[in-house]
């Protein structure tokens, strides 16, 4: 091994560990002005971080290279959400360079600092604000070294377009390529560097069009099964007929007699590899294979009984007041039960990976949102110290929470070490279904009174096995408990298989079921719902982008059900407020429901690319269709009965109605996030207006023709809700 060679590799590990070797780091990047971040992350997460040996003395960094381009390097991966573009207009804001010169490297584990992973939108909230003070910092280094090169005083010194000149006399000037050629310059963040006012951007706050459109659009971007590598094979695995199911006999001959085709037991992996996918396939039909299936216990009709049966002591996370006093107070009380059914991830791109183990170092391209607890993982499994795997996230095709277990790639890591070639494993669509990690099936319950006046005064609040997240309450209540049973995922959880988080985990649920019965509440008290959330709102943020929606949907008070199918739902998630109205038209005859309309007005502090964010705003409203309408796994124990498209119905294009998308300047507040708060909104906004349009309120999601049927069938022999 050459110096070059071990300098590399001094490099990768130092930076995959997080542990700051300043020699081994300067060397690996050559010269340049190098900006070390380190974020304040969550204390658990920190202490896994340290338990794999990755110190995380810094996590991202930022480097203006002396051929004038500035790479940053962070372990978020974009997967849709466009913070390959966001976090670009930052830095580049600050730095005073073009876009165009900012190179993003994400996702590598060889390349750049620990991170723990990219979900709950707070790429932009948590990583933008360091990333921005990197770049003003940078820019100070800068003034300083230009300031002894031109032999001019800092004060007159001044920034544009990758330059720094003297402000008395343009012509003196210098640029950052030439600053940077030299000895490199390495700096951790001091905070000290002042950002820039609003006042002053040129790149923040403007549209953008997303920097990987093209790549997309061309077919250039690469996902992980894009990946080739030569004398690589192709893995299709013998997968059991229910979730616990345990092989009892297993005949490989017919398969191992196809020109060809390796076959690999290797305790519970019994795969089939070939060099053509088609070729493995059929060697995989050829397996005769029989599974002790344990007996189903539950079903996705009875298992939210069990749920509440399974459940432990309650956590409660929000309290106020006296709950009996509160009891005594009210002159009218509601009580109601709210359900919701697990809901698959049903990416465009199933979970692949492809993964090379040579010379005691692996490499693992896999879609994944998680890069560096994945390294950990595959070290793990086959035996390597986690600093000789690296693992490289490619774009992904959607993850919505559902690429934080990447079993995938642990299976391809096996095989490669197994048959020491090259191996992709790339579900099916089959697959992906069965070891999704569901959206967890949940139950809410509420009891709420009001006064006579409408203000309510009462608000008791259990869920269960969903998660907290946005369960607390921002309408203004003098009696308040909110209690969560049990986890949603994990030990101690009651699910028959894995759940996992969905695009804003928990809140589609709690939101559904709060905004429910609000709505309910204003209807017994004979009071227009919007009316009615202002009553009841002091938090100033949300009555503003209530009233934000109420003026851009063209909303005028009437007491529900009105018969328009209007309806309107409140939020707020990841430092996010929104507010959602809809207009639907439903066929009581047949029970569709054809939503024609949607206005989603969201106050997100400072909003870095309009753009970006209206499109997160109308991609969340569009997905939240199918949680609302149509998307429920079925199954009896641990059978999947949804395994593809056929019968697990995702929004189509003639569902989508008309979006409107309004974003509430707040540029005194910082950025918030984007790419979860549209969808919390659609259950409980969707539920309302069909109230609105017909009388009959539904309790269970999704808000399916049959259940819609069934409701305005029944509506004349029972009441809504218990009262």
């Amino acid at each position: 091994m050459n110096e070059d060679e071990i300098m590399e590799r001094d490099f990768r590990d130092t930076v995959t560990l997080g542990l700051v070797s300043r020699r081994a780091f300067l060397k690996g990047l050559g010269g340049g002005i190098i900006i070390l971040i380190s974020l304040d992350i969550p204390s658990v997460l920190a202490g896994q971080a340290a338990r794999r040996g990755q110190a995380a003395d810094f996590n991202a960094y930022l480097r203006i290279g002396p051929d004038g381009r500035v790479s940053c390097f962070v372990g978020k991966i974009e997967m849709g959400q466009g913070v390959i573009t966001s976090l670009a207009q930052m830095l580049a804001d600050e730095l005073d360079v073009s876009v165009e010169s900012v190179d993003m490297v994400m996702g590598d584990t060889a390349l750049c600092p620990w991170d723990m992973g990219t979900f709950g939108s707070m790429s932009t909230r948590y990583l933008g604000p360091a990333l921005r003070a990197a770049a003003a910092e940078a820019r100070v280094v800068l003034i300083e070294l230009a300031a002894e090169r031109l032999g001019v005083p800092k004060e007159r010194l001044q920034t544009k377009d990758g330059v720094v000149f003297d402000k008395t006399q343009e012509s003196v000037r210098v640029t950052y390529a030439e600053l940077a050629g030299g000895k490199p310059i390495a700096r951790h963040l001091s905070g000290k560097a002042v950002l820039k006012a609003v006042s002053e951007f040129k790149v923040m706050g403007k549209p953008m069009l997303r920097r990987d459109s093209r790549a997309k659009v061309t077919g250039e971007a690469k996902y992980a099964a894009d990946i080739r590598l030569p004398g690589m094979l192709y893995a299709r695995l013998l997968r059991p007929p229910a979730h616990d199911a345990k092989p009892t006999k297993v005949d490989t001959a017919a398969a191992e007699a196809l020109e060809g085709v390796q076959v690999v037991k290797d305790g519970d992996l019994i795969a089939v590899l070939h060099k053509d996918p088609d070729a493995a396939g059929k060697a995989l039909d050829a397996i005769k294979a029989e599974f002790d299936v344990p007996k189903a216990e539950v079903d996705d009709v009875t298992i939210f009984d069990h749920l509440v049966k399974g459940a432990g002591e309650p956590d409660v996370v929000a309290h106020g007041g006296d709950i009996a006093e509160g009891q005594k107070l009210a002159e009218v009380t509601v009580e109601a039960t709210y359900l919701n059914s697990y809901v698959a991830h049903a990416p465009i791109e199933p979970h692949s990976a492809v993964a090379q183990v040579e010379g005691g170092r692996a490499t693992v391209w896999a879609s994944t949102q998680t890069p560096f607890p994945l390294q950990g993982q595959v070290a793990e499994a086959i035996g390597l110290p986690a600093e000789n795997v690296r693992v490289i996230a490619p774009f992904l095709g959607g993850g919505f929470g559902g690429k934080g277990r990447c079993l995938q790639a642990v299976e391809a890591a096996r095989l490669a070490k197994l048959v020491g070639k090259p191996v992709q494993v790339a579900w099916t669509r089959a697959e992906e279904f069965f070891y999704d990690t569901f959206r967890p099936a949940a139950v809410v319950k509420i009891k709420s009174g009001m006064a006579k006046s409408g203000a309510i005064v009462l608000w008791d609040y259990g869920v269960y096995f969903a998660g907290e997240r946005g369960a607390q309450q921002f309408y203004s209540i003098p009696h308040h408990r909110t209690a969560s049973y049990s986890k949603w995922s994990g030990e101690g959880s009651a699910h028959p298989f894995a759940t996992g988080p969905w695009r804003a985990p928990a809140n589609n649920t709690n939101t559904f079921a709060r905004e429910s019965q609000i709505d309910a509440m204003a209807a017994k008290a004979g009071i227009d719902p919007v009316a009615f959330r202002l009553q009841n709102l002091t938090d100033q943020r949300m009555v503003r982008v209530l009233k934000a929606a109420a003026e851009a949907f063209g909303w005028t008070p009437a007491k529900a059900p009105s018969g328009r199918g209007f309806g309107v739902a409140c939020g707020a998630d990841a430092g996010t407020y929104v507010a959602s109205m809809a207009e639907v038209q439903v066929d009581k005859k047949t029970g569709h429901v054809q939503v024609k309309r949607v206005v989603c007005v969201q106050d997100m502090g400072l909003v870095i690319n309009p753009e970006g964010a209206r499109l997160q705003m109308e991609g969340g409203v569009t997905m939240g269709l199918g949680y609302a309408l149509s998307e429920e796994i079925r199954f009896k124990g641990g059978r999947i009965s949804d395994r593809n498209f056929d019968t697990y119905e995702l929004p189509r294009f003639p569902w989508v109605p008309q979006i409107k998308t309004v974003l509430v300047p707040a540029d005194d507040q910082p950025p918030q996030g984007g790419g979860e708060p549209a969808i919390i909104c659609m259950g409980g906004l969707i539920a309302n207006a069909i109230h609105d349009a017909t009388g009959a309120r539904l309790f269970q999601l999704p808000m399916t023709e049959a259940r819609l049927s069934k409701a305005l069938a029944a509506r004349a022999g029972r009441p809504a809700l218990v009262v």
